[in-house]
C-alpha cells in the first residue's frame, strides 16, 4: 500500500480550531446581550443618536456623525434630544443599576429610591454638564436655546422645638432634617446661566420657545402661603406674570400654535374633596390675569355636567377654537357610612352594556370618560357639546380648522361585544358651529376617516371590503375600489370573521385623493371616484413582493398629514413574500415599476431620514446578526455602519435560518423555518423541538437574542445546545383548528424526519397560549413526540367558552365563534365542534410526557385549564408537571421567572430528547414545606 503525505494549510487548521472551540449558549449568557433602541437622525443628518441597552445593567447613550464618529458616550443616558441649532444634546441619567438594586433590596420607598441625573453636551466645546435629583426635562419644539428642568433641591430647615425626657426639661435641637422642594431650572445653552422657580407642580413651553408656563403647588398645611397659582415667564424680556391665584390642581397646559394664547384646568376645591370642580382657564397676550372660559355654569353645558379634569385641551391650528372635555357631574361615596356595615357585591345583570369584569378592570377609565366641546374664545364664548355620552369617540382634522368632526358611537349594541368581540357602530358627522349632528353611517363594521380638509369621509366596509368615499356637500357615496381586480382585505385571513384592510398608505398633496394598499400593491383612488390607477403598476403582484409607502415624516412633523406626490416621487418598503427578502425601492411617476435600490436578505426596521431624505437611517439584521444602526444616501450606495453589538456572540455556537418547503396530507403547500445549530454536522442525529403559533415564516430573517422568553421556545438557545428547531406555518380550516395543527405540524416534522440527520424517535413540540393549545391537541392524536411543553393551554373549550378574559374582563365567547379559536359557531349549535377540538376529552389518548406551565393571574387563558389537563393526566397515571408562577401572568413579565423557566425547559428537553439525567423537581417535585428554600433544579 502506498502511503501518501497529506498537507494541510496551517490557516484551515486554526480555523477549524476555533470553530471547534465555539462554546454553546448557557443560561449566564442573557444580561450581557444587548438591544439598541431610540435611534434618531437631526434633521441635518449629520448626527445619529440611539441606545445600547443590556438586558439587565446600565446602558449607553451614543451620540454620532453620520461616519461614525463618536463625539459623545453617556453612561446611562436615555431620552436623549438634540436641539434645532444641533449644538446641544440634552439626556437624563438613569442613577446606576447595581445603586438601584441595593435600594430596592433595602426596600426603600419610590419616592426615596436614587434619582436621575441631567447631562448636556456641547457639541461646540466638547464640554458637558451635569444636574442631579432630575424628575423631568422639555425643551420647546423650535427655537429651543433654553432647558427646563423640574428637580428635587434639597434645603435644611431647623426642627421645631421638641420635648425630651431629660429630667423633665424641655430643650432645643439644633438638628437639621433634609428636605427638598420641587423646583423648576431654565437654562440657557447658549450663556450658561440658569433661573429657578420653587415649589413647581407642572409646566410646558409654548411652540416656539419665547414662553414657558408653570403652577405652583405649596405645601397644603401652609395655610400663609400666597405663591400657589399659575405663573407665565418671558424669555426675551425676562419677565414673570402671575396669571392665576390661589391652591389647587392646575395642568393639562396648551399653548395656541402662534403662542400668544394659552389654556388649562384647575381646580381650588380642597386637595381632599371627592368630587373637584375643574374650571377652564384662558389667558391671552396683553391680558392681566387668565379667565374662566368655561365652567360647569357657562351656557351651553348641560344641566349636571361640569368641564372634565380628565379630558384633552386643544386649539384648532388657527387658533379660533378651543376643545376640550365635558362630563356628567358624578356621584360620589358617602363617607359617613360604616364600611364593615355594608355590604360589598358585584350586580351582574343581563341587560348590562358590559360585563360586570369588564366595568371593574375599565372603571378607571370609565370614571374619566369625557365629551368633546369647543369653544371660541375669541368670539362668543358658548359652549358647544359635540357629542354626549352615548358616544365612544370623535375625531377631528389635524388642523382642527375645519367646520367638521367624525363621532362614533355603539350606543344600543354593546352587549354583542360579548360574542362579536367587536361592535356595530353608528358614525355622525358634527358640526363645531353648532354642534348638530347628521348620521351618516349605521351599523358599520370598519374604519372611517375625514378628509384633512372635512370635504369627504373615507371608509373601509368591512364587511364589504370595499373602499367608499362620502362628500360631504352632495351627500353621495361612491365605491372606490369598484372594478379593481385587487383584494384590500386580508387575502390569508382564515378566521370566522370579516378580514380587515390593508389600510391606507396616504393622501394626495390636495385631498382629492386617497392611495391605499392591496397585498402587495398601492393604488390610487379619486374620491369623487373619477380616476383610478396603481402606483406600484402591478409589479407587486406580478413578482409576490409586498410594497408600502415609506413617508420618512420626522418626529417633529408626526401631527402633520402624510401625503404622497407621485409626480415627485418617494420611497417604498418591500418585502418578497417568496425570499423573504426585504428592501428599498424608489418611485417616481405612473405607470412605472418600482426601481430597485437596496434588497438584502436582511429585516429592516427603524427607517427615517434627515429632513432633506438625503441621509437615511435605519437598522438591519438576520438571525445570524445582530441588529445594528446604518446610515445610507439617497440612492443607497453609501452604507456605512455605526454600532456593533454583541460582539460576544461570536464565540458561541450560534446557528442558521432557512426556509422549508413540503406539501401537507390535505395536499396544501406549506413552508416554515429550520433553525439548524452553527456546527451541523450532516453526518450526526439531532433532536428537533417544533415550535409554533400561527404563521411565523415571515420572520426567516429576525434576529432572535438569547433571553429568557416569557415561555416561548428560546430558540437560539436550543439550537446552540445542538437541537434542530423548526417553525411551521399553520392554515386552519373552521370548527376544525385542532385537525388544521395536525395537518401542517405533523407532516412538516415527518417530512423532515425522512433526512438522516433527524432522529425521528428524539422529537418534540412546544407552544404558548394558542400554541400550547395546539401543542395539548397534538398529543392526544399521535405518539410521535417524545417530549411536549405546553404553556398557558386551553384544553377544555365547553368551559373555557364561558370564561373570562380577566386582564381585559371580556368574555372568551368571542374568540371561538369569531377569532382565533376558529369554531364559528356557539357552543349550542356546534357542541360536536367544541368536544372534538377539546384535549380534556381525549387526554387518555396521551402517551407523551408532557409539562405545563399555567399561571393564577393569567389574563387571558383562565388557569384552571392548567388544572384540569394536570389533574386529568395525574388520574390517569401520566407524566405531566405544572408550573404556577405566582403572580405572574399569560405571558411571563417577572424576569427571575422568566429566568426560571428557561431552566426547566432546558433540563426536561434534554432529558427526554437527549438522555439527560431528570432533575430534582422532575423526579420528586418541590413540596410546598420546601418552596423558597428549593427550586429542585439539582440531579441528585
Amino acid at each position: 500500500m502506498n502511503k501518501k503525505n497529506i498537507c494541510i494549510p496551517l490557516g484551515f487548521l486554526l480555523a477549524f480550531a476555533a470553530h471547534a472551540q465555539k462554546k454553546p449558549l448557557d443560561h449566564t449568557v442573557y444580561d450581557s446581550w444587548q438591544t439598541i433602541s431610540s435611534p434618531y437622525i437631526s434633521k441635518s443628518g449629520k448626527f445619529v443618536l440611539f441606545q445600547v441597552s443590556p438586558q439587565e445593567g446600565d446602558n449607553q447613550l451614543f451620540l454620532k456623525t453620520k461616519e461614525n464618529k463618536e463625539l459623545v458616550q453617556i453612561s446611562r443616558g436615555y431620552n436623549g434630544k438634540l436641539t434645532d441649532s444641533e449644538n446641544h444634546l440634552v439626556s437624563l441619567i438613569k442613577a446606576p443599576f447595581a445603586v438601584t438594586r441595593d435600594a430596592k433590596i433595602k426596600k426603600k420607598k419610590a419616592e426615596d429610591l436614587p434619582k436621575d441625573s441631567l447631562a448636556i453636551y456641547n457639541l461646540t466645546t466638547s464640554s458637558i454638564v451635569k444636574f442631579a435629583q432630575v424628575k423631568s426635562y422639555k425643551i420647546a419644539d423650535q427655537n429651543n436655546n433654553f432647558v427646563s428642568f423640574l428637580f428635587d433641591k434639597e434645603i435644611n430647615e431647623k426642627t421645631e422645638q421638641k420635648k425630651t425626657i431629660d429630667e423633665g426639661s424641655t430643650k432645643k435641637s439644633n438638628d437639621k432634617k433634609r428636605k427638598t422642594i420641587a423646583t423648576l431650572a431654565l437654562y440657557d445653552l447658549n450663556s450658561g446661566d440658569s433661573i429657578q422657580f420653587s415649589a413647581v407642580d407642572q409646566y410646558e413651553w409654548n411652540k416656539n420657545g419665547s414662553k414657558i408656563v408653570f403652577s405652583k403647588k405649596t405645601d397644603s398645611k401652609d395655610s400663609l402661603s400666597k405663591e400657589s397659582g399659575v405663573y407665565l415667564y418671558e424669555i426675551a424680556t425676562k419677565k414673570l406674570k402671575k396669571i392665576s391665584n390661589g391652591k389647587g390642581s392646575y395642568k393639562n397646559f396648551k399653548f395656541d400654535e402662534s403662542g400668544n394664547q394659552l389654556a388649562y384646568l384647575g381646580d381650588l376645591s380642597n386637595e381632599k374633596a371627592l368630587l373637584k370642580n375643574y374650571n377652564l382657564y384662558y389667558y391671552t397676550n396683553g391680558a392681566d390675569t387668565a379667565q374662566f372660559i368655561a365652567t360647569k355654569t357657562s351656557n351651553g353645558i348641560p344641566k349636571n355636567w361640569s368641564v372634565s379634569g380628565d379630558g384633552d385641551i386643544r386649539f384648532s391650528k388657527n387658533g379660533e377654537k378651543l376643545f376640550f372635555g365635558i362630563a356628567p357631574i358624578p356621584r360620589v361615596k358617602d363617607t359617613t357610612l360604616v364600611d364593615f356595615e355594608h355590604a360589598k357585591v358585584d350586580v351582574w345583570n343581563w341587560q348590562d352594556d358590559y360585563l360586570q369584569p369588564m366595568q371593574l378592570v375599565n372603571l378607571k377609565k370609565d370614571l374619566a370618560r369625557n365629551f368633546l366641546a369647543v369653544t371660541y374664545p375669541k368670539y362668543n364664548r358658548t359652549v358647544i357639546p359635540l357629542t354626549d355620552d352615548t358616544f365612544n369617540s370623535t375625531s377631528l382634522t389635524p388642523d382642527g380648522n375645519e367646520e367638521y368632526i367624525l363621532a362614533r358611537t355603539d350606543f344600543g349594541k354593546r352587549i354583542a361585544s360579548q360574542w362579536e368581540g367587536n361592535t356595530k357602530d353608528d358614525i355622525y358627522l358634527v358640526s363645531t358651529k353648532t354642534g348638530n349632528r347628521e348620521l351618516i353611517l349605521s351599523n358599520f363594521s370598519g374604519n372611517a376617516i375625514l378628509s384633512p380638509d372635512a370635504k369627504y369621509i373615507v371608509y373601509f366596509d368591512q364587511d364589504k371590503a370595499t373602499w367608499n368615499s362620502y362628500q360631504i356637500s352632495s351627500k353621495k357615496k361612491t365605491v372606490l375600489n369598484e372594478g379593481i381586480p385587487a383584494s384590500f382585505a386580508d387575502e390569508e385571513n382564515d378566521m370566522p370573521t370579516s378580514a380587515q384592510a390593508y389600510g391606507m398608505a396616504a393622501w394626495s398633496p390636495d385631498f382629492k385623493g386617497i392611495y391605499v394598499n392591496s397585498r402587495y400593491d398601492i393604488w390610487y383612488f379619486n374620491l369623487d371616484g373619477s380616476n383610478k390607477s396603481i402606483l406600484t403598476n402591478g409589479y407587486g403582484a406580478a413578482s409576490q413582493t409586498t410594497f408600502r409607502y415609506l413617508s420618512l415624516k420626522r418626529p417633529e412633523d408626526r401631527d402633520q398629514v402624510t401625503t404622497l406626490d407621485y409626480k415627485k416621487g418617494g420611497f417604498l418598503s418591500s418585502f418578497d413574500n417568496k425570499t423573504k427578502e426585504s428592501g428599498f425601492y424608489q418611485f417616481k411617476g405612473q405607470h412605472n415599476d418600482p426601481k430597485s435600490l437596496l434588497v438584502e436578505a436582511k429585516t429592516f426596521k427603524n427607517i427615517s431620514s434627515s429632513a432633506d431624505q438625503q441621509t437615511i437611517l435605519y437598522s438591519k439584521e438576520d438571525y445570524i446578526n445582530s441588529p445594528n444602526i446604518y446610515t445610507n444616501t439617497l440612492k443607497f450606495k453609501d452604507e456605512q455602519q455605526l454600532s456593533n453589538i454583541n460582539t460576544q456572540q461570536a464565540g458561541y455556537n450560534w446557528g442558521t435560518a432557512e426556509l422549508v418547503h413540503w406539501t401537507t396530507t390535505e395536499g396544501n403547500q406549506a413552508e416554515g423555518i429550520l433553525y439548524k445549530p452553527e456546527n451541523f454536522d450532516p453526518a450526526k442525529k439531532y433532536p428537533i423541538i417544533a415550535y409554533f403559533y400561527e404563521k411565523l415564516s415571515d420572520g426567516l430573517y429576525s434576529y432572535q437574542p438569547p433571553a429568557p422568553t416569557p415561555s416561548r421556545l428560546n430558540i437560539p438557545y436550543f439550537v446552540s445546545n445542538e437541537y434542530l428547531v423548526f417553525a411551521p406555518n399553520i392554515s386552519y380550516k373552521t370548527g376544525h383548528p385542532g385537525k388544521s395543527a395536525e395537518e401542517y405540524i405533523n407532516s412538516g416534522m415527518k417530512y423532515l424526519a425522512q433526512n438522516a440527520w433527524v432522529d425521528s424517535t428524539k422529537m418534540g413540540i412546544q407552544g404558548q397560549s394558542w400554541g400550547g393549545y395546539q401543542v395539548a391537541h397534538l398529543i392526544t392524536r399521535t405518539t410521535m413526540y417524545a417530549a411536549a411543553w405546553t404553556g398557558a393551554p386551553v384544553v377544555n373549550m365547553t368551559s373555557a367558552y364561558g370564561g373570562i378574559r380577566w386582564q381585559s374582563g371580556m368574555s372568551r365567547q368571542f374568540q371561538y365563534e369569531h377569532t382565533q379559536s376558529r369554531i364559528g359557531k356557539t357552543l349550542w349549535e356546534a357542541p360536536e365542534l367544541y368536544i372534538e377540538n377539546s384535549p380534556l376529552f381525549h387526554l387518555d389518548k396521551v402517551k407523551t410526557p408532557v409539562a405545563i406551565m399555567s399561571n393564577d393571574n393569567d389574563g387571558a387563558v383562565p388557569w384552571y385549564q392548567g388544572i384540569e389537563m394536570f389533574t386529568a393526566l395525574r388520574r390517569l397515571n401520566k407524566p405531566v408537571w405544572l408550573l404556577n408562577y405566582n403572580g405572574d401572568e399569560h405571558n411571563l413579565i417577572q424576569r427571575q421567572n422568566r429566568k426560571d423557566i428557561q431552566i426547566r425547559e432546558q433540563q426536561f428537553f434534554d432529558h427526554f430528547l437527549k438522555g439527560a439525567p431528570a432533575p430534582n423537581w422532575m423526579k420528586k417535585g418541590v413540596p410546598a414545606t420546601l418552596k423558597g428554600i428549593d427550586w429542585g433544579f439539582d440531579y441528585n
